[in-house]
């Protein structure tokens, strides 16, 4: 469960560095009032945080692949 949130924040992030690196928008800071404020810090944490945590997927076995095969 950790590691679909996880991803999904990681999605969000990339999708607004995409927006930063194609339009020049960053649009976490656009709705939570500039990159200052305290929500789009936190929101900026939150996206880091779950990319340290889905590095660790790299190194991890096929437990998902395993656990879904076995309900089939």
């Amino acid at each position: 469960m950790l590691d679909k949130i996880a991803l999904i924040i990681l999605i969000i992030g990339g999708i607004n560095w995409g927006s930063i690196g194609l339009f020049q928008f960053d649009i976490v800071a656009w709705i939570f009032g500039g990159q200052g404020a305290i929500v789009s810090r936190i929101i900026y944490t939150l996206v880091a945080l779950s990319a340290i945590w889905c590095f660790s997927l790299l190194f991890r076995e096929n437990e998902v692949l395993v656990e879904s095969h076995d309900k089939t």
